[in-house]
């Protein structure tokens, strides 16, 4: 099996010689084996090649000399010996004739390295069967463009739409335009000069001269959608994204990775809500869904929802009645495992209602365990449920700041609570909820002295470190310089609005509207202070503000009954 990381390798050639060819995709859980070789900064995609081969599951691999971490993970494979055929292809920047002349060289240096490797002969024959056809994309569709995805990014993708999904990053979009009846009668040196052409002619990628080129991949007016992703250390495909991020009118959505698959569930949420932006916030057809039980309750014209947001801190529940009016609402902590923790703050939140349980005729789930939570009628992410939910406890909101447990969002939305975009922290603690904690706990506070203090600062302390732990250093450094809590806490204070303020920033807020804060951390007096001071602009904060994420998978669950309703 050939492995190989470029949509320029030269696949048809090594069919030639009957061998089979597959794109490496590993996405390691870590790069424990990879890091001990290699550079702390190398690219991830970069590691997991390294990684793969240290494994043992790969033995023949071409790599093309698209960028310097080829040419570096290139050393370190040959260092290792672990490949029996290791060859690096030397692409070109351009397509112009010289160009394909020397690639049509190095086209047949290859085939001969491979012909002394194997000891097969190329079959021409074999070659000119192996040119697919091309076809024509399925409309309309969702790109996922940039750097390459590995295998279970672009799965992920492509389970969480109902539109087509096209890879066109650097490995995927693979198009030869060439016909193999032209081949057939050419001889040895035409006939490379001629498939040298055909995949220089490609769609180009971002790192090739004629760039400007891809503009056709956003013009497309089948194009729906775009998610482009990009890895850590990566430049190439950063700088492209900012471009066309100016010019495209089409929703986007950019996702970055270190190409582990430690960042799945994230990953998971980001993609499942831009879905639910573009093709809908949830299944609302009429009727599906709602058991005939349900349906008896409902002719009753007593009747209740419940919606349920499973967070890594907390595990909220809002109960609505039949006229859509908050009658029930519960905050538990999360532990124990998000179902446990679902079901027992359902229990507490039917209890405080004085309801009964089979009164409640749907329920539907949202936030990082609504994937756990058995006996939920319908999941939505809570970047689409805190839009629900906060439209409907203030209609003048469009711009929505989530500070959660472990991440941070920035949500902007239209009249109507339907998401317009958004924007996620990396996974990483800083300015979250956890973040906060951490800092409380170093301070030996609880989370509400912790909410007030700040607010009494005289010296203006700069905390320049947001990563949890070399904060948390910074802080027991302070302590031992006898600063002030107080104003040791507005410095953690104005490094969290910050980060927040960025978030919101580069979401851009181009309509008129009020700001609003939901989360756990809209109690926090002091951040909500340094935080308006950040933005220029007043936070709408309301009692239920941390319940915006239950409130609104309630209210998506509400309005499915009312579907049914209006059905009959």
């Amino acid at each position: 099996m050939i492995h190989y990381v470029c949509k320029y390798t030269p696949l048809e050639l090594f069919r030639a010689f009957g061998e089979d060819c597959a794109v490496l995709e590993e996405m390691p859980e870590n790069f424990e084996l990879s890091d001990q070789i290699a550079h702390a900064n190398l690219c991830g995609f970069g590691k997991s090649v390294i990684q793969a081969v240290l494994e043992g599951k790969v033995e023949e691999l071409v790599l093309v000399n698209c960028c310097d971490s080829m040419r570096r993970v290139y050393d370190i494979v040959e260092s290792t010996g672990r490949c029996r055929f290791l060859y690096m292809l030397d692409l070109p920047h351009d397509d112009n004739e010289c160009e394909k002349e020397k690639f049509a060289g190095a086209l047949r240096r290859l085939k001969e390295s491979y012909e002394a490797y194997s000891g097969k002969q190329f079959d021409k024959e074999r070659f000119l069967h192996s040119f697919a056809l091309l076809h024509t994309k399925s409309r309309p569709y969702i790109g996922v463009l940039g750097v390459r995805v590995s295998g279970v990014l672009e799965q992920m993708i492509r389970e969480n739409f109902q539109m087509d999904v096209e890879n066109l990053t650097c490995t995927g979009g693979r198009r030869l335009s060439v016909i193999p009846k032209e081949l057939e009668q050419m001889e040895e040196d035409a006939l490379f000069l001629a498939y040298a052409d055909a995949l220089l002619s490609q769609m180009p990628c971002f790192r090739m001269n004629h760039s400007a080129r891809r503009n056709r991949l956003y013009l497309d007016p089948a194009l729906k959608g775009i998610i482009y992703h990009t890895i850590k250390f990566c430049d190439y495909y950063g700088f492209e994204y900012a471009s066309i991020k100016r010019e495209i009118k089409v929703p986007i959505l950019k996702i970055e990775t270190d190409f582990t698959s430690q960042s799945a569930g994230q990953l998971l949420t980001r993609i499942q809500a831009f879905s639910e932006t573009i093709e809908g916030s949830a299944d609302m057809d009429p009727g599906k869904g709602i058991s005939e039980e349900a349906k008896k309750q409902m002719e009753s014209g007593v009747y209740y929802v419940a919606g349920i947001d499973s967070g890594s801190t907390s595990t909220d529940v809002v109960i609505l009645d039949q006229d859509g009016k908050i009658k029930s609402s519960m905050i538990i902590p999360t532990g124990g495992g998000a179902m446990m923790s679902a079901e027992k703050s359902l229990d507490l939140a039917i209890e405080k209602a004085g309801i009964k349980k089979e009164e409640i005729v749907r329920i539907d789930t949202t936030g990082y365990g609504r994937a756990y939570i058995e006996g939920g009628d319908d999941s939505i992410t809570e970047i689409t449920c805190h839009a629900k939910g906060a439209n409907y406890l203030n209609p003048n909101v469009r711009t929505i700041i989530d500070i959660g447990g472990q991440d941070i969002k920035a949500i902007s939305i239209d009249e109507n609570g339907a998401v317009k975009n958004f924007l996620m922290n990396d996974k990483c603690a800083a300015g979250t909820g956890r973040f906060l904690e951490m800092m409380a706990k170093t301070l030996g506070l609880s989370l509400e002295e912790m909410s007030t203090l700040g607010l009494k600062w005289k010296e203006n302390i700069v905390i320049s470190s947001m990563c949890t732990v070399f904060a948390e250093s910074e802080v027991v450094s302070l302590v031992a310089q006898n600063k002030d809590v107080s104003d040791i806490i507005h410095g953690l204070n104005v490094s969290v609005a910050s980060k927040v303020g960025a978030l919101a920033a580069r979401l851009g807020k181009d309509h008129p509207g009020e700001y609003m804060m939901t989360g756990g951390v809209a109690k926090n007096q002091g951040i909500i202070q340094a935080l308006e001071e950040k933005l220029g602009a007043k936070l709408y904060i309301c009692e239920e503000a941390q319940l915006c994420g239950a409130l609104g998978a309630a209210l998506f669950a509400y309005e499915k009954c009312k579907g049914e309703s209006v059905q009959k």
